[in-house]
């Protein structure tokens, strides 16, 4: 049974939507308050403090935030200008923001939720599938380092971490 994401904009994603080409959870305890947490987290000017090679956050169409908004994100990674097209899909805050997220090779969801461990203590976590990769470079990553997608989306949510508890 094939698949394809209402937002893919037609391209084909995975063949078998119970089977992502890759998919992993990663966490972060941050030392705040979860209404804190969110407040930092919601805020698209707060991108450059905890994501390296963040260039811009262009909205496009939608109301901000919400679900159905459609919004452009550009990064510089290895001296390259890479552009993801970010699509809010749920936006139940406190508890979860997701969203998918499309670039010239990849495809991905990413649902992040929010948990109060107690009244000064939040846990994040994102669950991330990759559902396409084209073009010969990502394939090769994602068989040969699939770990370099994880540990990539962890060291933004443990820079997060360190911006928020500085604020």
């Amino acid at each position: 049974m094939g698949f394809e994401h209402p937002r893919s904009g037609g391209k084909p994603t995975y063949t078998n939507p119970t089977h992502p080409l890759m998919k992993f959870t990663c966490s972060v305890t941050v030392n705040l308050p979860r209404p804190r947490v969110i407040e930092l987290f919601d805020n698209p000017d707060n991108m450059k403090h905890w994501q390296d090679g963040f260039i811009s956050f262009t909205h496009k169409e939608g109301e901000p935030g919400q679900p159905g908004a459609m919004s452009i994100v550009k990064y510089s990674i290895n001296g390259r200008e890479m552009e993801l097209t970010e699509r809010v899909e749920v936006r139940n805050l406190p508890e979860e923001f997701s969203g998918s997220y499309e670039s010239k090779y990849t495809f991905n969801y990413m649902k992040n939720t929010f948990h109060e461990i107690d009244l000064r203590t939040t846990r994040w976590d994102a669950e991330i599938e990759y559902t396409r990769m084209s073009g010969i470079m990502m394939k090769v990553m994602s068989w040969v380092a699939p770990g370099m997608f994880k540990k990539q989306t962890q060291k933004w949510m443990d820079q997060f971490k360190a911006f928020a508890e500085r604020q």
